[in-house]
C-alpha cells in the first residue's frame, strides 16, 4: 500500500489513465486490508497454547545449542625459558 501511495504521488500530471489505475488499485488494496483485519479480529484465537501441549518437550530448534567445537587448534601458550 505504501508503494502504491508513493507511486501515485509521482505520477505525471498528463497521465490520467495511470493515475486512475493507481487510485483504483489503492482503493481495492485498502478494502482487502480492512476485510482481513475484521476477519482476524473476529477469529478471536487464544494467544496461549492449550494445556495439553504444555507438558510436551520443546522441539530441538527451540532449545539452546551447546557451543561449537573449535576446528582450528588454538595457539599454544608461550614457553617460559628460565
Amino acid at each position: 500500500m505504501i508503494e502504491l501511495e508513493a507511486r501515485l504521488r509521482v505520477v505525471p500530471m498528463n497521465d490520467t489513465q495511470l493515475s486512475d489505475a493507481l487510485k483504483a488499485a489503492l482503493v481495492a488494496k485498502k478494502e482487502r486490508l480492512q476485510k482481513l483485519r475484521t476477519q482476524h479480529a473476529a477469529a478471536g484465537r487464544p494467544n496461549r497454547a492449550p494445556e495439553d501441549t504444555a507438558n510436551m518437550p520443546l522441539p530441538l530448534h527451540a532449545t539452546r545449542r551447546p557451543p561449537l567445537k573449535r576446528s582450528v587448534p588454538q595457539r599454544p601458550k608461550a614457553k617460559t625459558t628460565k
